[in-house]
């Protein structure tokens, strides 16, 4: 059994290794927190997020999707609120003036076993986790990521990077309201990067300063809130059991109390994953109320109101937000599906370590793995010949002839594929394959013209 610190290691030195993420810029030393995505990685990102767009949107008659620009007119982050509250504690240390979230220090220290928690924890009693340093008075940290548009750099210039995916689906309302015939409940789904310049960005992907999110805006008439509040998160909890297939004993719907929710919202429940680093958020559900509209509507003189013709009134519909992080939600599926177990290296039976990712077959990278057994003897042929059929039916398939059958599979193993298909001499004699089960390693013959089809349903299974 490994420890989570292990596991975190592996995971990390993983993706480096096989291609899903690796650190930004490492050819000039690298830039703190940022990451490429790689081929893997990539794959992996994109699956999960037309996973959700098609659950969410394509499946839905009560959801439309829009994509907004991210940047936008200044007075949208004004209007939110994000300008005067989107700011968090900053404390520096006066000795090797590390910056640190003060809100982070004490949660921190809060958790240490031991720790007298009924007695309030003081920002003096607290000393750097570097240097061992004392700490500076806490000053407010704006997060909003400047920038300036035109060609003058003076205030008239100031705009900023959206440090969230709502506030251009409020600012998209009037428009979607009145070109959609659609009533009411019903909702706006966005996805995309968002912006914050966090103090302490870290813990590999987790916390970075540029991430993506996929969030929904659904309106309703405010009878409605608590209805439809368990409804999304009847939806929530149904995501994460059936499409990242996570454990349920690994996750924690939490109820947020009045100190913890926006000051907007009249409830929220954060989805947290039990994870090597502590347990930490990864989804979110809160009931926003009329805040964004009424606000919008206040800084802009739109009338943001929906008109229910069959009763003849007018309101301003509240809000229910389903938020879902991406980038996190990609984190925590690979720690969750990340495995060592033993498997054969040799025809005596000889055991290794084998370290596998266990990906839900929807998600995984490279659904299968296409192996000649030889590269002689035309097998190499009609490797390649299936490999084509395969990606011209639209799935993501891999070719490889490079070294024992054995290490193949193992490089399969450690990117999720879930199906690997030798091409053997038998292939050339009955038109058939060998498929290969990635997490219980058993095998079957299979015809080659029913290959599409038995992938197909192995991979929605």
């Amino acid at each position: 059994m490994i420890s989570p610190e292990q596991k975190m290691d592996l995971l990390v030195s993983l993706c480096k290794r096989r291609g899903f993420i690796y650190p930004d810029s490492e050819i000039y030393g690298g830039f703190a927190n940022a990451w490429d995505y790689g081929p893997y990685g990539i794959e992996l990102k994109n699956n999960i997020r037309d996973a959700w767009w098609q659950r969410f949107v394509h499946e839905r008659e009560d959801i439309v999707g829009v994509d907004t620009p991210i940047i936008q007119h200044p007075k949208v982050w004004e209007a939110s609120g994000h300008l005067q509250n989107f700011s968090d504690p900053l404390v520096e240390c006066k000795k090797c003036h590390h910056r640190f979230r003060a809100d982070h220090l004490l949660e921190a220290k809060q958790a240490e076993p031991g720790y007298d928690k009924e007695r309030p924890v003081d920002l003096k009693d607290l000393r750097c986790p570097k240097c061992g340093g004392e700490f500076t008075d806490v000053k407010m940290f704006q997060q909003m990521l400047k920038t300036s548009v035109g060609v003058t750099e003076d205030t008239s210039a100031i705009a900023y990077l959206r440090p969230e995916a709502a506030g251009g689906m409020f600012t998209a309302w009037k428009n979607v309201r009145d070109s959609m015939r659609k009533k009411i409940p019903f909702g706006i789904a966005q996805l995309g990067k968002v912006f914050r310049n966090e103090i302490t960005p870290g813990n590999f992907i987790f916390r970075t300063r540029e991430f993506e999110l996929m969030e929904i805006e659904y309106f309703i008439h405010p009878d409605q809130a608590d209805q439809v509040f368990e409804m999304w998160l009847k939806e929530q909890k149904a995501w994460v059991k059936e499409i990242l297939q996570i454990k349920s004993d690994h996750v924690v719907f939490r109820d947020l109390d009045e100190k913890e929710r926006a000051f907007y919202s009249k409830r929220s429940i954060d989805t947290e994953y039990l994870g090597p680093f502590g347990q930490k958020e990864f989804q979110g559900l809160a009931n926003r109320t009329d805040w964004d509209l009424s606000r919008q509507q206040e800084f802009s003189g739109e009338d943001l109101r929906w008109l229910d013709q069959e009763k003849k009134e007018r309101f301003l519909p509240h809000v229910i937000e389903p938020t879902w992080g991406l980038t996190r939600t990609l984190l925590f599926v690979l720690i969750e599906h990340l495995d060592i177990d033993e498997a054969d290296t040799s025809e005596e039976g000889e055991k290794e370590p084998r370290m596998v990712l266990r990906l839900p077959p929807r998600l995984a990278p490279v659904k299968a793995a296409i192996l000649p057994l030889q590269k002689k003897d035309g097998l190499s042929e009609l490797g390649q010949t299936i490999t084509q059929t395969l990606r011209k039916s639209g799935f993501t398939v891999e070719y490889d002839e490079g070294g024992s059958i054995g290490k193949r599979y193992r490089r399969q193993d450690e990117i999720g594929t879930p199906f690997c298909f030798t091409v053997d001499y038998q292939t050339k004699e009955d038109k058939t394959v060998t498929v290969r089960d990635r997490d219980s390693m058993s095998q079957e013959r299979i015809q080659i013209v029913e290959l599409a089809d038995w992938l197909k349903n192995h991979i929605n299974s």
